[in-house]
């Protein structure tokens, strides 16, 4: 991780400050996204990143909230900025926050050392869903608007085959659209999927949130012939 200083030199980022769980916190943001876009096809490799997502909010709010187990390991996909990860690791969770983007991996780092100081802050590391280098098993994988393209759902189920304990969590929380219902309806297929609605207010618009809770279903014995 490159310093403070040479991360401030490099990005000039801006700074907000959020309540969650009681506590504050100061998050860096790009303050702008040119050049993380892509001059010719603004689509290629849009920096969702960047953005504060309601979803990372709701999901950080409720990892405040609960009760920290020291053996209980936890992987964040797709960190972002490290909002989530950083209030999780505030609240005493062992978490490892991980994503692609070499961009959104320097204001993951720098929004956790903002908060928690130096040689506090938890394991971030950069992670391809398509090969998943972690050593697990993960007792949790959590996540906010990650299944935002239906190009990730086999990437995603793989991730979760791979380094989910097989008796383990996955926690997904994401505006809901189309992408949102169909992921959920994938994952249903071998597993069990609950999901609570939330609406929160963002963008001067009343945001429909599904918080989801998804764990593999328990293998059938076959009946004795």
């Amino acid at each position: 991780m490159q310093s403070m200083e040479a991360f401030q030199a490099e990005y000039d980022p801006r700074t907000v400050e959020m309540a969650v769980g009681g506590r504050r916190f100061e998050i860096m943001l790009a303050k702008s996204l040119d050049r993380f876009i892509h001059p010719e096809d603004p689509m290629q490799g849009f920096p969702l990143w960047s953005k504060i997502w309601e979803a990372s909010i709701l999901l950080a709010d409720h990892m405040a909230g609960l009760e920290p187990d020291p053996d209980r390991r936890i992987l964040e996909i797709g960190c972002g900025l490290g909002l989530v990860g950083t209030v999780a690791a505030s609240f005493g969770h062992r978490v490892t926050m991980t994503e692609n983007d070499d961009h959104a991996l320097e204001f993951a780092r720098a929004n956790a050392r903002l908060n928690l100081g130096p040689g506090h802050s938890p394991e971030i590391r950069k992670m391809d869903w398509q090969a998943p280098d972690l050593q697990g098993p993960f007792d949790w994988i959590i996540g906010s608007e990650v299944a935002y393209r239906e190009s990730d759902f086999a990437p995603l189920r793989g991730l979760f085959r791979t380094l989910l304990r097989p008796q383990g969590t996955i926690l997904i929380v994401a505006e809901l659209r189309k992408t949102t219902m169909a992921f959920l309806n994938r994952m249903s297929e071998d597993h069990q999927v609950e999901a609570r609605k939330k609406i929160v207010r963002g963008s001067g618009r009343e945001i429909p949130i599904a918080f989801c809770t998804i764990r593999p279903r328990e293998p059938v014995d076959p009946v004795p012939l």
